[in-house]
């Protein structure tokens, strides 16, 4: 099926795809092969990880990588696939508003027709969580910024209320309501995985709800019924293929052996995967 070519037809695509109760599931990708590995598999749009995307460039997660750095990445990814790339870019890669909305430029020139944008404080100076005037007005900016580029970005705001410890369904209602309010189009709560607690966020936030899964989460067929709009796994899968690398370094270096190896990949098969 042929895709849409320009960045409003892929960034309507893309928004096309969060309908509740049959989310879009996303198995994050931090690098172009990772990218191309899960297109291939099936997926109807690539999430970056910011934490992968890092760890590759050699940065630690949490607002350490710079924007010039991060968005070439992304340029990288979204120019190795067909279908729409949604950018994690952290806190917005910037100190203020005006920074943000600087970002969010990069990010469509970059190819990217989506954004996950975190509430979370790092460095110390308050916290655990922004302001949530101060984070409205970050989103604020994010959506004029896109709309003033023609380009209808689908905004996922992530709150960390339940990953930080900074409050529960109360807090995290108030706060999707004022970033729903600033221009947001989707909602991030990770940590928050029970099925309780899952049902009283969609019924309570009026836009698209995201769920971060992982093992111990219910499967994506439980959360489709419980009216989530959109699956991810985060760092997830990341850290899967680096724990690889352990395991297999670990064994060669004290055992000498190579069964850690013994599920690779098949060498052609990625080869021709990276070469078309």
């Amino acid at each position: 099926m042929p895709q849409p070519n320009t960045p409003r037809d892929r960034a309507l695509a893309f928004r096309s795809l969060h309908v509740p109760g049959r989310p879009l599931v996303l198995p994050n990708a931090w690098d172009t092969a990772s990218a191309r590995i899960v297109e291939d598999a099936g997926a109807a749009a690539v999430a970056t990880t910011s934490a992968g995307l890092a760890w590759a460039l050699g940065a630690a997660d949490g607002d350490t990588l710079d924007r010039d750095r991060a968005l070439a990445a992304v340029a990288r990814i979204a120019a190795a696939v067909d279908v729409p790339v949604t950018a994690d870019v952290e806190s917005g890669y910037a100190r203020d508003a005006a920074g943000v909305a600087a970002t969010i430029r990069a990010v469509i020139a970059a190819g990217a027709v989506g954004v996950n944008l975190e509430d979370a404080l790092y460095g110390g100076g308050g916290g655990p969580l922004r302001p949530v005037a101060e984070q409205a007005e970050r989103v604020a900016a994010a959506r004029e910024a896109a709309d003033a580029e023609g380009v209808p970005l689908f905004v996922n705001v992530r709150t960390d209320t339940f990953l930080r410890g900074a409050g529960g369904v109360d807090l995290t209602l108030e706060r999707a309501a004022a970033f729903l309010a600033a221009g947001a189009d989707g909602i991030f709560v990770p940590g928050a995985v029970g099925p309780g607690t899952v049902k009283l966020l969609v019924e309570g936030i009026d836009g698209p709800r995201n769920v971060m899964a992982g093992p111990g989460a219910p499967p994506v067929a439980e959360l489709a019924a419980l009216g989530v709009a959109r699956v991810s796994v985060g760092s997830g899968i990341a850290q899967a293929a680096h724990a690889v690398v352990r395991r297999a370094a670990r064994e060669l270096l004290d055992a000498g052996t190579y069964e850690s190896l013994a599920d690779g990949l098949d060498y052609g098969e990625l080869n021709a995967l990276l070469g078309r």
